[in-house]
This record gives C-alpha cells, sequence and structure tokens, in this order.
C-alpha cells in the first residue's frame, strides 16, 4: 500500500464515506423528473447522501444541469444547496424521460412512481408496499408544477401515497423525496443485512475446532 493510501492519510469525510459505503442501499435510485428550480435539486440530492440512495437521476430537458458528474461537483448551486452531498453522491442528467426509461430498462431497473392520484395504476399507501422484491428500483418523482408524466406513470409498476390529513394535499419535492426515500431505504437496508447475515453463515465450517474439542471431552 502507499503512502496516500494509508488511513490516517485520508481525509475525515474520505473515512466517513468508507465507513457508510456498506450502509449504501445498492441498486436504489431517485429520479427527479423536470424539476423547475435547481434548488429543489440541490435538496433532494442532499436528501440521497443522507438516506443512503445509491443514485440520482434528473430527466433535464431545459438544459439547468451540466452533463457530467464533474461538471455538476463544480457548480455552486448545487454544492450550496445540497449541503456538499452533490460532491459524493452520483448524479446522472438525461434529456427527456423517453431516454431515462430506456436506460432504466436496459439495466434491468423496475420503477415506481410517486403520486397522491390513481394515474390508472394500482395506488398503495407508502409504508404499506414491500420495497425488497424488485433488486433493481428506480423511484420516479414528478415536477413541483406538473407532478409525474404519463409516461412515466405507463412505466411504472404502482403508485405510492404518503398518507396525508390536513386540507393541504402536497408537500414541496425536498420533503416529499425525504419521506418517501426513508421509508424505502429502510426496508431495503434491513433486507440487506439479513441477506449479508444469511450469506455469512453459509460461509462457515461445517464443523468448528471448538465442537471437535467437546465431543473428545465427553
Amino acid at each position: 500500500m502507499e503512502a496516500d493510501e494509508t488511513p490516517k492519510s485520508k481525509t475525515p469525510l474520505r473515512r466517513r464515506a468508507d465507513q457508510i459505503k456498506l450502509h449504501r442501499c445498492k441498486n436504489l435510485i431517485a429520479v427527479l423528473e423536470n424539476p423547475s428550480d435547481i434548488r429543489n435539486i440541490g435538496t433532494v440530492i442532499r436528501n440521497v447522501n443522507a438516506l443512503g440512495v445509491e443514485k440520482a437521476y434528473v430527466v433535464d430537458p431545459h438544459g439547468r444541469l451540466p452533463d457530467e458528474w464533474q461538471d455538476m461537483r463544480d457548480r455552486k448551486s448545487l454544492t450550496k444547496t445540497s449541503a456538499s452531498a452533490v460532491q459524493w453522491s452520483f448524479v446522472k442528467r438525461f434529456d427527456s424521460t423517453e431516454a431515462c426509461l430506456a436506460h432504466l430498462r436496459r439495466n434491468r431497473y423496475v420503477s415506481i412512481v410517486t403520486s397522491p392520484h390513481m394515474k390508472g395504476k394500482t395506488n398503495v399507501v407508502l409504508h404499506e408496499a414491500n420495497y425488497t422484491v424488485p433488486t433493481r428500483l428506480a423511484v420516479w418523482f414528478g415536477s413541483e408544477s406538473s407532478g409525474i408524466s404519463d409516461l412515466a406513470v405507463s412505466e411504472a409498476e404502482f403508485c405510492v401515497n404518503i398518507p396525508m390529513y390536513g386540507i393541504i394535499e402536497s408537500l414541496n419535492l425536498g420533503t416529499t423525496t425525504g419521506i418517501v426515500l426513508y421509508e424505502i431505504a429502510k426496508q431495503r437496508r434491513a433486507y440487506q443485512e439479513r441477506y449479508k447475515r444469511s450469506r455469512n453463515r453459509w460461509k462457515e465450517p461445517a464443523s468448528q475446532p471448538v465442537a471437535k474439542s467437546r465431543s473428545r471431552s465427553t
């Protein structure tokens, strides 16, 4: 190991990134469809990073974002609103919903959309659905002004809604993504931990030295 690769030479943030890597929800993507305010994009990236979601995709037909993630990391407006989370969470930009859906299909992702309405699909309450069955899951969030598109809905397995009990029946994009991604990441992280423990048990030797020692003493 070279000198600059030793744990002592790493910055506190890099050490923190290494520590939490194992707890990240693999194959979980948050998709923002045509967000109208770049400040909301930064807030969502912050949620993605804090909750351990693996990636964020942004459908950005108006070209508000750079094409490359490295360029996004250098964009001050994103760095500030995401509390620097854009430096640590991968973000990919798409010109259209069609392009994003095609990319997800090629990589065998199942899509679900967030919407308080049926939109011709099964609509389930957030905490009542099981998000561990699809190995690869993309969670779509619609525009602040127009909501989720019909095309995204047509490709989705089902709609998810956040139960609300007030006069106002909508939340801003940052709040919505925080609530929805928290529940989904919580379920998938718990499933990953159970899977890891199960695999570790299968890797254990069939007979342990201690067991042999006990058998000789009886």
